[in-house]
Formats: C-alpha cells, structure tokens, sequence
C-alpha cells in the first residue's frame, strides 16, 4: 500500500511517529490521544493503517494493549521494531548545566534513572514525551527540559542538550502495523509470523496439551501472554505469536491440534519477520 494515512497513539514528535516516519514514510501520520483512539481511526476510515507499540525490550509489554487487539476487529499486517534513543531536550540556549528538572511519561523517566541521578535533575511525569517536549518549548524556561525523540526537538524547536541518555544501550520497541482487512499472502523472502488468540477448553491440562502440538511439529512459538476476559478470573485468553505461515504443513498440523483443545481460536494476523527480530541486539 502506498500513500495512504496511519495512526498512531501519542503527539507529533513521539515515538509512535518516529515508527510511522521510519517504516511507512509515504503515509501521512495521525496523532490520536489514546491506543482506543488510534484503532478507532482505522476502524471508521479516518486512517488506512495503525502503528500500535506492544512491548518495549526494557519496560516489557505495552499495558492493556494485548487485550484491546483481539476486540479492535482490525488485522496484523507487519511489525516494526524502533529503536528508542532518549534524548535531554532544553529550550534554545539552555545548557546541561542549566537543568534542574525533566519532564516526560513515566516510563521514560524510569528508562533515565541514572543519568537523572548523576546530573541532579529532578523527574517530573507528565502526558507523554512528545507532549512534555511541547510543553518545555511553551514554558521557555532553560531549567526545564523534556526526555523525548530527536523528531520532537526538531518539531518544537528544541535543543538536543544529551543524547543517547538511557540507562539500558538496546532498548527497542517493537509495534504492529494493524489494517482494517487482513493479507495472509506470503510476502518477501523472509520468514513469516503467524499470530492469534484463543481460549482453552475447560479440562485438565488442556493449555499443556494444547502447546505439545506446537512442540511436536516443530513450530516455534516466540510469545504467549494471557489476560482475564470480562473481569473473570476464570476466563483466560491467550495471545499468541508463531514462526511460519498458516499454510506451511507444520503450522497447520499445530493449529488443528490446538482446535481441539481450544473453545475459541482466531487468527489476528499474518506478516513478514521483521529482519531486526533476527539481528543481534544493537549497542548506542
């Protein structure tokens, strides 16, 4: 798909944009408030696709994000993996020395710990990171800065005063690319990923035997996560990621077996390996 409009959760300048800019660069990026908000401007047509973040190598899985998938009626189509830089932003002119706070989403402050601590400067959480970088640049005050992208010091006149500032050299976000019509085509060279939610049958057992299909025919299973359906502790669903494509003889053989021990299965998605899931984890 070329042109086109993707959305994503967060303000210009946030990491979600910086996905957007980097893998879909001919498509116009939508800001939108919340993840809800993003899936819903796919949903109605305002967006041709969505960057939806659900994991970060350091903070772990994006909250809420998983059960809000399956629910979206949209499909996974690609995944992208983006590197997350954390950068010291300060009004024009404003030096290191000059800050005494930094504001910015919780979890990038968590991300920052040390460099915060070595520098004396005070966390303070807001919105988010591109929200708190608009922000910094409205106050115009140089003790203020804000943790955020390089695109957001470019988009609200910013200076990058420290890059590279977290604590941890590989953090990486992963995000899938969600369209409101799926494509299980092969596509590339690569390997394909295959994703989908279940519920198990109420038996014994029945997730351990579900997952021996898995093991028997050679499928591996890169990500299992489960979350409470409805508020009840009984109602477990499963959201799960495989290497291969529906097709493959392997992949098929594993997902009958899993039918069978399963009350609910769905496919979410079928899309290419990205090659950095592959790669060796990357140093600043």
């Amino acid at each position: 798909m070329s042109g086109g409009t993707i959305a994503f959760q967060g303000e210009l300048g946030a990491y979600g944009h910086q996905a957007c800019v980097e893998t879909r660069p001919d498509h116009t990026p939508l800001p939108c408030p919340t993840f809800e908000d993003a899936i819903e401007a796919v949903r109605k047509g305002d967006a041709d696709l969505g960057m939806i973040a659900v994991e970060n190598s350091t903070y772990g899985r994006v909250a809420d994000v998983h059960s809000l998938l399956p629910e979206s009626g949209l499909h996974i189509v690609d995944e992208a993996f983006v590197r997350v830089h954390i950068n010291l932003l300060g009004t024009p002119g404003a030096r290191l020395s000059d800050v005494e706070a930094a504001m910015s989403h919780t979890v990038l402050l968590g991300q920052c710990r040390s460099f915060l601590r070595e520098n004396n400067i005070t966390p303070m959480i807001g919105a988010d990171t591109a929200g708190s970088a608009e922000r910094v640049a409205r106050m115009g005050d140089p003790k203020m800065a804000a943790l955020a992208s390089e695109l957001a010091a470019e988009i609200y006149g910013l200076e990058v005063l420290a890059r590279h500032i977290e604590d941890e050299d590989r953090n990486t976000t992963r995000f899938v690319i969600m369209a409101r019509d799926p494509d299980f085509k092969r596509r590339g060279s690569g390997p394909m990923m295959t994703s989908f939610v279940f519920r198990v049958r109420n038996i014994p057992a029945a997730l351990y035997k579900a997952m021996g299909g898995f093991a028997t025919n050679n499928v591996n299973m890169t990500k299992l996560e489960s979350y409470m359906v409805g508020g009840h502790f009984t109602a477990t669903q499963f959201y799960a990621e495989i290497e291969g494509h529906p097709d493959d003889r392997n992949v098929q053989l594993a997902l009958e077996e899993l039918d069978y021990f399963t009350e609910q299965l769905r496919l979410l998605g079928v899309f290419p390996a990205a090659s950095r899931r592959f790669e060796p984890a990357e140093r600043a």
